[in-house]
Parts: structure tokens; C-alpha cells; sequence
């Protein structure tokens, strides 16, 4: 495994060590021992899994009230994956980071408590499994509007398929005094 340092402190990229031979091929997805030596902590206690068609876009997620870490793979396809610092104080606020995840060249995305995580889906079809270091709280979760202009991600599709609730997403400015008092 390589574990490399992203331009957003705390925001790792893995690539997976993977053993082929003619029956197909073998990875570690985790090890915690690894991780934490890499700067992940943990603990992760929650797995999620989704499916989305070609030009979906989830995000940009984040939870306020139990704020989540994440460690993302894509499990078939290909996707676009991104992290947004939302720490008012941090040097990086407002910073992103894009990165290609696809089964084609095995990786991880490990984007830590006090970033927006959001991603779109470049394949047919795409499988995504990520761990989380808290449980899902819908009650005090935000959306970000995927196109926010302060943040000018450069998404690599232009009219994507969103849920209602990414689509009525909030802007960064919108939400800024709830994210003061939450990481002064």
C-alpha cells in the first residue's frame, strides 16, 4: 500500500497493493494497524454502499452534529471524487481536492472530519463502498450546492442527475456561521 499526502492536510490518497495472477486478482481493503500508521485513525464504525447511473453527482455531504470521516473505493466503474475543507479556521477553507477513483487502478480516498465529500459517477454504472467513523445522523446533516461558486470545483460533467436535496444544497457562505461555532 502507498498512502500519499493530498494539498488538504489530512486528506489521504491509498493506492491498493493488488496481486493478479491468472485467476484473477487479490486486495487488502483495510488494516488498521497500516492506516493508523498512515495518519487514519479511525475507528471506522459504520459501512455504506452506493449504486449510481452515469452523471449522478452525490454531494457535496457533510454532517455537523456527528461530522463523519471517510474512507471511499469504488467497488466497479469509475468516479470523479472530491473533499471540500469546511473549517472556517483552517488554512485550506474552501480549498478541494479531485481525484479519479476506478477498479481499473485500485484506490482509496480517505477524506477526514471537516471536509464535504461529494463525487460523479464518469462509468455506465457505478459501485462505491465507504467506511465512516460515526453513524449516519440525518437530522443535522448539510448540503452543499454542488456548483458553488466560491468553491468553482471543476466538475468533469456539466448538467448533472442530483437528488432534490443536492440540488437545493446551500452555499458554503450560507452555512458558514454554523461552521465557526463548530470548529472555532
Amino acid at each position: 500500500m502507498k498512502f500519499t499526502a493530498t494539498p488538504l492536510a489530512g486528506v489521504i490518497l491509498i493506492d491498493l497493493d493488488t496481486h493478479r495472477d491468472p485467476r484473477g486478482y487479490f486486495l487488502e481493503t483495510y488494516h488498521q494497524k497500516k492506516y493508523a500508521d498512515a495518519g487514519i485513525p479511525g475507528p471506522f464504525i459504520q459501512d455504506n454502499f452506493s449504486k449510481s447511473q452515469k452523471g449522478t453527482l452525490r454531494g457535496l455531504h457533510a454532517q455537523l452534529s456527528r461530522p463523519q470521516g471517510k474512507l471511499i473505493r469504488v467497488v466497479s466503474g469509475e468516479i470523479w471524487d472530491v473533499a471540500v475543507d469546511i473549517r472556517p479556521k483552517s488554512p485550506t477553507y474552501k480549498k478541494w481536492y479531485g481525484v479519479h477513483l476506478t477498479t481499473k487502478q485500485p484506490r482509496q480516498l480517505y477524506i477526514p472530519v471537516g471536509f464535504a465529500h461529494g463525487f460523479c459517477v464518469l462509468s455506465e454504472i457505478a459501485e462505491i463502498e465507504y467506511k465512516c467513523t460515526d453513524f449516519y445522523d440525518p437530522s443535522n446533516e448539510l448540503h452543499l450546492i454542488w456548483n458553488d461558486p466560491d468553491l468553482a470545483i471543476g466538475w468533469p460533467i456539466q448538467d448533472p442527475v442530483l437528488s432534490v436535496k443536492d440540488r437545493d444544497g446551500v452555499t458554503l457562505h450560507q452555512i458558514e456561521p454554523k461552521l465557526v461555532k463548530l470548529w472555532p
